[in-house]
C-alpha cells in the first residue's frame, strides 16, 4: 500500500514552499486590490487609428495631469487599454479624454467606465472577510455534527479548516505573485473565485473524512496513522479523477481560450481547486494523525542520546 501519511512533512513543506512567496510579497507590497475594495474608477478606451499608445505614455500623461496611482494594462487587443486610477467623476474622465486625444493626435472612445467611491470599497471589504468567517464557523459546526459518532468528531472540523485555510493561502499566494508580475488585482470576481474554491475544498475533505469514519468501525483494531492512510488510498483515485474529469479540463480550457478577461479567474479557480484536492489528501488528514499522536512535542527537541555523566 502507498505510505502517504509516512512522508507528510514533506507535503507540510511543498505548501509552505508555495505559499511563503506570495506572503512575503503582501507583506511587502500589500494586496494588490482593485476598485472593487479601494475605491477608484476604471476606464477600458479604443484607439482609432487601431494601436494604442505605449503604457508608460498613458501613464506619464496622468501623472502631468496630477492623477497619481495609476494603472495602465493591455488587453488582448492592440487598440485597447484599461485604465485604473483613484476615484475620477464624469467631467474629469472627459477631461482626461481630450488630453489623449490631443496628445496622441487619435480619436479615443470609452468602452466601458466603472466607478466605485471609497465607502463602497471598505463596504465590500468588511463584508468579504463576513463572509468567509461565516463559511469557516459553519464548516467547523457542521463537520463536528455529522461526525458525532466517532471519538475526537471537533478535530476534524478543525483540520477541515485548517486544510481550507490552507487553500485560501494557495490563492492568495498565487494572487500577489500575479499581481507583481502581471497586474492582477483583488476584485468581486476573485471573491467569487474564492468563495468557490473554498467550498469545493470542504467538499473534498468530507469526502476523505467520510471514509476515515467508516473504516473507524470496520477496522477499529489498527492503528490511527494506518487507518487514516488506507482510507487516504481508498479515495485517492475517486478524488483525482472526479476533479480533473468535471472541473479542471474545463478550467484549463477555459484560461487557454477564455479571453483575456476571463483567463485570471479560471486560473485562480484552476490552482484553487487543485490546491482543494492536494489539501484533501495531503493535508488535511495528515493534520489529524499528527493531532491524534501530539507529534507537536516532539518537533523541537533533539533526537541526540543523552550521555550517561558520573
Amino acid at each position: 500500500m502507498i505510505d502517504i501519511l509516512g512522508k507528510r512533512y514533506w507535503f507540510f513543506a511543498l505548501s509552505l514552499l508555495i505559499i511563503l512567496p506570495g506572503m512575503i510579497l503582501w507583506a511587502k507590497n500589500g494586496l494588490p486590490l482593485a476598485i472593487d475594495f479601494t475605491g477608484g474608477s476604471i476606464l477600458e478606451v479604443s484607439f482609432a487609428s487601431g494601436q494604442a499608445p505605449d503604457n508608460a505614455e498613458v501613464f506619464n500623461l496622468y501623472q502631468s495631469q496630477g492623477i497619481t496611482d495609476v494603472q495602465v494594462q493591455p488587453t488582448g487587443e492592440k487598440d485597447v487599454l484599461i485604465i485604473r486610477t483613484p476615484f475620477l467623476d464624469e467631467t474629469q474622465q472627459a477631461q482626461m479624454i481630450k488630453a489623449m486625444e490631443s496628445t496622441y493626435n487619435d480619436k479615443v472612445t470609452i468602452r466601458t467606465a466603472d466607478s466605485v467611491g471609497p465607502t463602497v470599497g471598505q463596504e465590500v471589504a468588511s463584508r468579504a472577510a463576513m463572509a468567509v468567517a461565516i463559511a469557516g464557523l459553519a464548516v467547523v459546526l457542521y463537520v463536528t455534527y455529522a461526525f458525532r459518532g466517532i471519538p475526537h468528531a471537533l478535530r476534524y472540523g478543525i483540520c477541515a479548516i485548517i486544510a481550507m485555510l490552507h487553500d485560501i493561502l494557495i490563492v492568495m499566494s498565487l494572487v500577489n505573485i500575479g499581481g507583481k508580475f502581471f497586474g492582477w488585482q483583488v476584485d468581486s470576481m476573485f471573491l467569487t473565485a474564492l468563495l468557490t474554491v473554498i467550498g469545493f475544498s470542504v467538499q473534498d475533505k468530507i469526502v476523505v473524512f467520510d471514509r476515515i469514519r467508516e473504516n473507524t468501525a470496520v477496522l477499529r483494531r489498527l492503528p490511527f496513522e494506518t487507518l487514516v492512510n488506507h482510507s487516504i488510498v481508498q479515495t485517492l483515485q475517486r478524488s483525482i479523477n472526479t476533479q480533473l474529469m468535471t472541473v479542471e479540463f474545463m478550467l484549463l480550457s477555459l484560461a487557454l481560450f477564455g479571453g483575456v478577461t476571463l483567463r485570471e479567474f479560471a486560473v485562480i479557480l484552476l490552482v484553487g481547486l487543485l490546491s482543494g484536492t492536494y489539501s484533501s489528501i495531503f493535508i488535511a488528514a495528515p493534520s489529524l494523525v499528527v493531532w491524534e499522536k501530539k507529534e507537536w512535542r516532539t518537533w523541537f527537541k533533539s533526537n541526540k542520546p543523552r550521555t550517561a555523566t558520573s
